[in-house]
């Protein structure tokens, strides 16, 4: 049975000051993309036209089927978590994460207990009158996790989210997002530079270089690819 694709980018164009970047591609539901490749390639345009902060100057952007070339990106089917988790630093996690549901905090008991039980889910249980201020850099990161799990949208983009911790950090959070993606099955794609977070958590790759696509397939056989110099230096680093 033929399902519906989670994006597609239909021979998208774009021109940013001198830079050129043209991508064409297929993403099945369900599945963890690595977005991977050198400094400047245009890993985070890509997913900046996917989430609608970037508008293509030619071709397509198809999520779930539907055309969203030109729609906002609060109108997107999709959810994102940044490198700086983008909390308020002002408000408490229950309302950092309940905006998340309603930009106007009217929530019901059942959305409340929504927010709990995500913190939950995350390991912070408990703090939802927390400031951010308070938190660690993994646990402002974990708190940007259950505001993406309370919104419950099928597609959630990551730039480069553990960018900022430590190693044993970054292991940490990947797991955990590897667990929270089996218990929701939603697609995600996740912007990185770390081999090992491609090797933990993709099911496929795809590699961008001077602006276009030089590789996407399965994580097993970019693992394995020798053919291009590009991807060597980046899956076996000197």
């Amino acid at each position: 049975m033929k399902t519906t694709p989670a994006v597609q980018l239909d021979t998208v164009t774009l021109k940013l000051g001198q830079a050129d970047f043209f991508f064409d591609c297929t993403l099945a539901a369900g599945q963890v993309t690595a977005i991977t490749g050198p400094s400047g390639s245009g890993k985070s345009t890509f997913l900046n036209l996917v989430a609608g902060f970037e508008t293509p100057d030619g071709g397509r952007i198809l999520l779930e089927g539907r055309d969203v070339t030109g729609s906002h990106p609060g109108e997107r089917p999709l959810s994102l978590v940044f490198q700086d988790n983008n909390l308020f630093a002002h408000l408490d996690l229950f309302t950092n994460i309940g905006l998340g549901l309603d930009p106007g905090l009217k929530l019901s008991a059942a959305e409340r207990q929504e927010v709990s039980d995500a913190l939950a889910r995350v390991g912070l249980a408990g703090y939802e009158k927390r400031k951010p201020g308070t938190l660690s850099g993994g646990e402002r990161q974990r708190a940007a996790f259950a505001r993406a799990l309370v919104r419950k949208r099928p597609l959630l983009l990551l730039d480069e989210p553990f960018a900022a911790l430590d190693p044993a950090l970054r292991l940490s959070m990947a797991d955990l997002l590897a667990a929270l993606h089996q218990e929701t099955h939603n697609t995600i794609l996740i912007v990185t530079h770390d081999i090992e977070e491609v090797r933990r958590l993709a099911d496929e790759v795809i590699f961008i270089d001077a602006g276009t696509i030089l590789f996407h397939g399965e994580k097993r056989i970019f693992l394995t690819h020798r053919d291009d110099d590009a991807i060597s230096k980046f899956v076996l680093p000197s």
